[in-house]
């Protein structure tokens, strides 16, 4: 027991070693990815809505691959979910609301 308690700073250390640069490219993804949109984003936001309505009224999402069109629930789902957690997080609740 003495032995095990004895390695437990070296193996924290070596764990710590190993995080700190998948760490590192987390933050630097998390730093691009996870930013709100500047105001230079919004002319592509609007071309990317454009181009969704437009695609939805000539019925071009029906030629997507299977790929394309599971890479799009995914992220479809996705959304959906954040927006759940969200709900969660902002009333404080899992179930219902606290009137």
């Amino acid at each position: 027991m003495a032995g095990a308690v004895a390695k437990i700073p070296s193996l924290l250390n070596t764990a710590l070693a190993e995080a700190r640069p998948k760490f590192a490219i987390f933050m630097k993804y998390a730093k691009v990815e996870l930013a709100p949109p500047k105001i230079s984003d919004i002319p592509q936001i609007k071309a990317g809505i454009a181009k969704l309505m437009n695609s939805a009224k000539t019925g071009a999402w029906k030629q997507q691959t299977v790929r394309q069109a599971t890479l799009n629930t995914l992220v479809g789902a996705e959304v959906l979910f954040w927006f759940y957690i969200g709900e969660c997080i902002g009333k404080r609740h899992f179930v219902g609301y606290d009137v």
